[in-house]
């Protein structure tokens, strides 16, 4: 029910986009004049006059068709290097006039900096090299003020004008659009100035940079391109998209990660993995659904790994972990629970308020079964114990880390996700043991498989360590052997096999008269 909802969610949020890109044809409206581009600085929200303000960029005869990019000094005011904000006023107005006296300019602020929790520097924990001066002037500040969000430089300022010819209708126009518009009267008619918008998804966290006591000049990169309304609509709803995220609870690191899928991906690319996951919805939905009626048919555990099946299921949640991993992964909980005690035969009784389990007895295939898997794993401790100590060594030697915490988790999570890989094999020995293939869910292992290729594609997509990435891929090397074994092992699917199962089930006969 939960993927079906959201499989509905992404068709209706489709369409929406959609009529975002769609508009009646209009009349044009021109967008020849002279104009030129300012850019200052203040420490000030509220602009009143041209006093205490810097010019930091000044574009004369300015082409809204031309787009550009320059890279200018800006003095840091001794209030922002207190842990202050600074203020860029952007002015689009007629050539040779100032801002200040040009009736019919446009104007929008965006703030220089933010604050965020300064990052720790990341060293080795042996030789402690890489202890730059960043880190040797936090070490001299009090414990508490490490903890203390701080004045970080947004390094980029990304400017658009929509140069479409569009006439609006004025009792429908749109909302998004609207805030955006400055009109003026000329005669009879209501004309609106050209519109001026700041791309706020391209400042990313990576960028940011710390605003020291010392600093006195930082750099600052100011990109123009124009824009069409189709996809000025399409950026205003997404970065109202991501100002949502941050209200329900996201921090800036978490919607940063949702900016990045916008900003570093082509946009038609992105149509086509919006696309794509609708389809990984609809498989995950018809895997969830043929695992349920497999597993509720399932009398008997021959041929099934069952510590594959419990260990398999465990979910880790350290801290820091992204909401946007960690709402999808507890779906399958309850699922996973109910077929955890399927497979152990348990059943719960209830002694007044107290619960009892009970666990029933296993045949003597499913002892052999149980034998292969214990065999199995006793094989696999081989391997995994070494290869996880081998790992944490290597990377406490060779990779740098901001504590010894840090190192720690970072080797929890790698010991998982090599317990993720290692875990799936206990079922081809098991296969292998038996040569019989019949037991599985091959339909639900059939969606999963294309689940499994749609996150290969995900994975050159989204931003993930390198360690989550290369799990994308194990189940693929997982199913290829599944289907070397499914050829080798082949299944009669007209009789009842060994463990009692008919994958076609033939009409009864009639009878002959005679």
């Amino acid at each position: 029910l939960w993927n079906g909802r959201r499989y509905l969610q992404m068709l209706y949020s489709i369409k929406g986009y959609g009529r975002v890109f769609c508009h009646g044809l209009c009349p044009p409206n021109s967008l020849h004049l002279p104009f030129q581009l300012s850019v200052y600085t203040t420490t000030r929200s509220n602009l009143g006059a041209e006093n205490n303000v810097d010019l930091v960029l000044n574009v004369e005869d300015f082409d809204v068709e031309s787009k550009f990019e320059r890279t200018v000094n800006v003095s840091v005011p001794k209030k922002t290097r207190n842990n202050g904000t600074l203020y860029a006023y952007i002015f689009l107005h007629h050539a040779g006039i100032l801002p200040w006296h040009d009736g019919k300019q446009v104007h929008l602020v965006s703030p220089l900096t933010t604050y965020m929790v300064p990052k720790p520097e990341e060293v080795n924990l042996l030789t402690g090299e890489s202890a730059t001066q960043q880190q040797i002037e936090a070490e001299k500040k009090p414990s508490s003020a490490l903890d203390e969000p701080v004045s970080h430089w947004r390094p980029r300022l990304t400017l658009n004008v929509m140069v479409d010819d569009f006439v609006f209708d004025g009792a429908s126009l749109p909302a998004d659009v609207h805030r955006y518009m400055k009109m003026i009267q000329l005669g009879k008619t209501v004309h609106y100035l050209p519109i001026l918008f700041i791309d706020q998804l391209s400042n990313r966290v990576k960028d940011l940079m710390v605003i020291n006591r010392s600093t006195t000049e930082l750099p600052l990169t100011v990109s123009y391109d124009k824009i069409s309304l189709g996809r000025l609509r399409f950026w205003i709803h997404m970065q109202d998209a991501v100002y949502s995220l941050q209200q329900f609870g996201f921090s800036e690191k978490d919607a940063d990660e949702v900016k990045g899928i916008f900003v570093d991906t082509n946009l038609y690319f992105l149509a086509l993995t919006f696309f794509v996951a609708a389809f990984h919805l609809l498989f995950d939905f018809l895997a969830f659904k043929n695992d349920i009626s497999f597993w509720k048919k399932k009398k008997s555990m021959i041929g099934m790994s069952t510590k594959a099946g419990r260990c398999s299921q465990e979910f880790w949640a350290f801290p820091g972990t992204r909401k946007q991993v960690l709402i999808p992964a507890q779906n399958p909980s309850c699922p996973c629970l109910w077929k955890v005690k399927k497979a152990l035969k348990m059943t719960i009784l209830w002694r007044g308020l107290r619960p009892e389990c009970q666990f029933g007895t296993y045949s003597e295939s499913e002892r052999k079964t149980e034998e292969y898997d214990t065999q199995a794993m006793k094989y696999l401790s081989y391997v995994l114990y070494p290869l996880c100590v081998g790992g944490a060594v290597y990377s406490l030697l060779n990779i740098k880390y901001k504590s010894w915490y840090s190192w720690l988790i970072n080797s929890f999570v790698n010991g998982v996700y090599a317990f993720g890989f290692l875990f799936m094999l206990p079922q081809l020995f098991v296969n292998y043991k038996m040569k019989s293939v019949a037991h599985l869910p091959w339909k639900a292992f059939t969606y999963k498989a294309f689940n499994t290729f749609i996150d290969d594609v995900f994975a050159f997509i989204i931003t993930m360590p390198t360690s989550h990435r290369l799990a994308c891929f194990r189940d693929d090397v997982v199913f290829l052997v599944y289907l070397y074994q499914r050829w080798l092992y082949p299944v009669d699917k007209s009789r009842v096999n060994e463990f009692g199962e008919s994958y076609e089930e033939k009409p009864p006969r009639k009878s002959h008269a005679d």
